[in-house]
């Protein structure tokens, strides 16, 4: 591998296995004997400890632990050299007589070379020497030959299988792993009570989240080539300091330890502040505020006292000021904008002289996060030093805030970027399952690292479990930001679960995963509530969604039964769980919704009915959850899932449900699609789409009764014409095409029993076959026109911009995004400057509509998020997406995030049926366009948007 991401590093399984290793290759493992490994004791202890657990690794793998050893043997055919340039006497030696080319990775940030020397040391026949070039370079080295010998970094965290093998082989090389494309690359523990939960029943008993397990996750950290971390700060959780082995201990694994928006200088306002204050009282004996603008000696004594204390550990220190446990700064001297920005310039003034004095050079990166209140401020003028770096946050749900402009660009401290994998707030939080779909994040991502904030990323993983698949790729994307591209991102899911199971499962648990992440950017699992997706209109599109929820489900479990007994564990936690835990979510609301339209239809038995299917499906995920907490593992995991936490805001939960009494009555209902109760709208039917359509027949009692359905004309199908009914049956009615005769119909369905007939109107629309073969673009039909925006008949670029294509991103299977995404908006002659879109459309009828774009909801609080849309050669129409984030509920801002689009409306007019075009251009670069749907006929009905119109292809 001639550099990292340029080859997976997939294990070998035993059945995939060459027969015999290349000569060239080196044997770690053979014939029951372990290769020692060598690292000098004045190397640093974070290289060390790498090197323990390349020793364990080994023997995961081989059932054989190689010697540690801190002086080279005298003697010996093989020998593992771990060293860093610089640190390691061995590894200058080899470089300085050329015996190593460390030319890629010499004075680089975090690099390494993995390659096989022959006699690289007097008595040494050959080495598989690990060099980097700086303590983490060489860490990751370590890892990285972990890892290709077959120990995913998620071993101990997901329980994925080590395949054991008698004869463990690595490529000569060499191996480079060249530095990252982001400096600072880590997550923050946050929202941890499961986390503390879990540690606490089953690794401290007596902490919070102590050090066992923060080693755990600093392991985890270094195995995923992350460097960085914000540590818990809840109440649920210890402060990191409180107990000094941790950061002692990140020291020793070679970990950046921070500190969140909140915790300004490393110190946990949650619990720290108030002890402080109780030792710091003012002189009348009143317990000093949190207020800069009040006790501004108090507080500067509080965050010189953890800059002293934590002077000589590698740390990355967080400068400015908010209130305590996550609140907005409290300024009861300062209540203007203008007056905070100059409170909050005082603050960083008086923080950064605590550092140069405390911590002198060693005091950096210093950061400055201007996280919801704060970035008001920093915008109306707070002065943040060249040498900061400025982490700009997302809107919490995914979709970034701000961006540096050419400005910031240029400053030496560089820029990061905070985001969210997890959150708990407003309006809604996710914190159960991995749920931000990966093309959202790598679109988002692109976005930034095109922006150059490269300095630092880092991300809000909740309690770690559950974010392991999203987490993965962030990192990954952290190091090597150009490895995916944007029809790529499946692959990278390939790769990864073809390293967690092996290269035979890798393709189908991809596409599983895509499928799963796609029903999420629907409505996320945790955002699911009662009446969001419709269950009378398209086909009943929560029972549509219920089914693809089904079928996902079918092909987990198919696959999972095809899995050796080893991976089981892993594949629950890391496949099975989430699909399963996400539909039984779906289920339970959408049988709750069933059963409020019943009590609306006035059923009987099938009320009821429904109740039960709601309860069961919640009984069903309290059951799985209950399994992967008590038996996945051993039970190693009791307490780390809890789809809801206390004190959670708008959690899904039990959904209220409806019985009602049982009458010894029966009686005859009719529901057809589109109709909440009867059938006042007809049934539509076109050559187009050729769809079918549903009536629901049910009981408005209890007893049974016989019915029956008899169709007006031949040519109507049904998949049932009647029986005894207890509660109700669904009948399915499709039109025979070949036998219909060209024009417009009105047919009629029967339906009677219990002595009474309903009558439901069918409107079909015959324009034949030939109408259908010599079609082009998208064709009207049932009142509407529905377009996925990837399904562009041109694409037309200009002044340097495009639309390109992101397959995976948003509800369907790709969406379309304008870029560069530093293109500077085009407000002016769209039609002749503008990148475009073309969608060639068949109306059948004429008039002034409605078009409404679903857009993926990105944000600009420093600009404005535009496109516009036209027909034909009509001046198009500039539409504007909310741009800033509020933070309310109920809101513009709020729908967005919770629907995972904003739905922009304008009007087009149709001079005459036939053909058209539908153009779409750019104004502000970045936006990502989903679907379009035009309204020829009133509202579709729906949450979602109709099913996409027929267009021959």
């Amino acid at each position: 591998m001639a550099a990292a991401g340029a080859a997976p590093l997939l294990p070998v399984t035993a059945a995939e296995a060459a027969p015999s290793a290349r000569r060239a290759d080196f044997p770690l493992l053979r014939d029951g004997t372990a290769v020692d490994v060598f690292v000098d004791a004045a190397d640093d202890p974070a290289v060390i400890r790498a090197a323990g657990d390349l020793q364990a690794d080994v023997e995961r793998v081989g059932g054989v632990r190689p010697r540690l050893l801190h002086t080279v043997p005298p003697r010996t055919e093989l020998l593992v050299l771990v060293g860093t340039i610089g640190a390691s006497p061995v590894i200058d030696r080899l470089v300085a007589q050329r015996r190593l080319d460390v030319s890629r990775v010499e004075g680089r940030w975090e690099a390494s070379v993995t390659q096989v020397v022959d006699r690289p040391l007097p008595g040494v026949g050959r080495a598989l020497v690990i060099a980097g070039s700086d303590r983490r370079g060489t860490v990751y080295g370590v890892y990285d030959t972990s890892e290709r010998i077959g120990v995913s970094p998620w071993y101990w965290w997901a329980d994925v299988p080590v395949v054991r093998r008698d004869t463990v082989t690595l490529p000569a090389g060499p191996f480079v792993r060249r530095e990252p494309a982001v400096r600072y690359r880590g997550v923050f523990i946050n929202d941890e009570q499961n986390l503390t939960t879990w540690s606490r029943r089953t690794q401290e008993p007596d902490k919070n989240i102590g050090p066992k397990t923060y080693e755990r996750v600093f392991e985890l950290l270094l195995r995923l080539k992350a460097n960085y971390l914000w540590p818990a700060m809840h109440p649920y959780s210890d402060f990191f300091n409180k107990h000094r082995e941790n950061p002692e201990l990140a020291e020793r694994y070679g970990i950046v330890v921070g500190s969140s928006h909140p915790e300004a200088m490393l110190r946990n306002g949650v619990h720290e502040w108030q002890p402080w204050a109780e030792e710091h009282r003012n002189p009348d004996g009143t317990l000093p505020v949190y207020d800069y603008t009040v006790n501004p000696a108090v507080i500067s004594d509080y965050w010189r006292a953890r800059a002293r204390q934590n002077a000589g550990y590698e740390s990355s220190w967080t400068i400015g000021m908010r209130g305590l446990h996550d609140s907005a700064l409290e300024t009861k001297h300062a209540t203007t904008v203008p007056e905070k920005v100059a409170v909050m310039n005082d603050i960083i003034a008086n923080q950064r002289r605590i550092l140069a004095e405390e911590v002198g050079a060693a005091a950096e990166p210093q950061i400055f996060i201007p996280y919801k209140e704060v970035l008001e401020l920093y915008n109306a003028g707070v002065e943040v030093p060249d040498d900061v770096t400025l982490i700009w946050p997302d809107d919490n749900h995914g979709n970034m805030r701000q961006l540096p402009d050419e400005s910031e660009r240029r400053r030496p401290g560089g820029n990061g970027i905070y985001y969210h994998l997890s959150y708990w707030g407003r309006p809604r939080s996710y914190l159960w399952l991995d749920t931000t779909q990966l093309s959202k994040v790598w679109q988002e991502l692109r976005r930034v690292h095109e922006h150059r904030a490269d300095h630092m990323w880092i991300f809000n993983v909740g309690d770690i479990k559950s974010i392991e698949t999203g987490l993965s790729f962030c990192l990954d994307m952290a190091w090597d930001v150009d490895r995916w591209g944007p029809g790529d991102v499946e692959d990278f899911l390939v790769e990864w679960a073809g390293r967690q199971f092996g290269r035979r499962y890798g393709s189908e648990i991809a596409a599983i995963r895509t499928e799963y992440y796609r029903l999420a950017a629907q409505r996320r699992p945790e955002f699911i509530d009662k009446a969001v997706f419709s269950t009378v209109h398209h086909g009943d599109e929560a029972g549509r969604r219920m089914t693809d929820y089904e079928q996902l489900l079918d092909r987990v479990r198919r696959l999972g039964a095809k899995l050796p007994e080893a991976c089981r564990d892993a594949y629950f936690q890391l496949v099975e769980y989430p699909v399963h835990g996400a539909y039984l979510m779906n289920l339970k609301y959408y049988w709750a919704d069933r059963n409020a339209l019943a009590v609306r239809q006035g059923r009987g038995a099938g009320t009821n009915r429904f109740a039960d299917l709601a309860e069961a499906a919640h009984a069903e995920e309290q059951a799985i959850t209950r399994r992967y907490n008590t038996e996945i593992a051993g039970g190693k995991w009791d307490g780390i899932v809890n789809p809801y936490p206390s004190e959670i805001p708008k959690a899904p939960g039990r959904p209220a449900v409806t019985r009602i009494p049982r009458q010894e009555t029966s009686g005859l209902g009719v529901a057809a699609e589109g109709n909440e109760t009867g059938a006042g709208r007809p049934l539509s039917f076109s050559s187009y789409t050729r769809d079918r359509r549903f009536v629901d027949v049910f009981n408005t009692g209890f007893l049974p009764l016989e019915w029956r359905a008899e169709p007006s004309a031949p040519w109507i199908r049904l998949s049932t014409t009647g029986g005894e009914l207890t509660d109700q049956v669904r009948v399915w009615a499709e039109i025979d095409w070949p036998r219909v005769p060209q024009g417009t119909h009105r047919p009629t369905l029967a339906f009677t029993g219990a002595g009474r007939s309903i009558e439901v109107p069918l409107l079909v629309v015959d324009e034949g076959e030939r109408a259908r073969r010599r079609a082009r673009g998208f064709v009207e039909a049932h009142g509407h026109v529905s377009i996925d925006a990837a399904h562009f008949d041109r694409a037309v670029p200009r002044g340097g911009a495009r639309w390109r294509t992101v397959r995976g991103l948003g509800r369907r299977k790709a969406a379309v995004e304008a870029v560069p995404t530093t293109a500077q908006p085009i407000t002016e002659d769209l039609t002749a400057r503008s990148p475009e879109l073309r969608y060639r459309v068949r109306f059948t009828t004429a008039g002034t509509f409605p078009v409404t774009v679903f857009r993926l909801p990105s944000l600009d609080e420093r600009g404005k998020r535009r496109l516009a849309v036209g027909l034909d050669d009509q001046p198009p129409t500039v539409l504007s997406g909310q741009a800033i984030a509020t933070g309310n509920r109920g809101d513009a801002w709020a729908r967005n995030v919770e629907e995972g689009v904003e739905k922009l409306t304008a009007r087009v007019t149709v001079s005459a049926p036939g053909e058209h075009v539908l153009r779409v251009f750019m104004v502000d670069p970045g936006m990502a366009v989903d679907q379009i749907v035009i309204e020829t006929g009133g509202p579709a009905g729906g949450y979602l948007a109709p099913p996409e119109s027929y267009r021959r292809t």
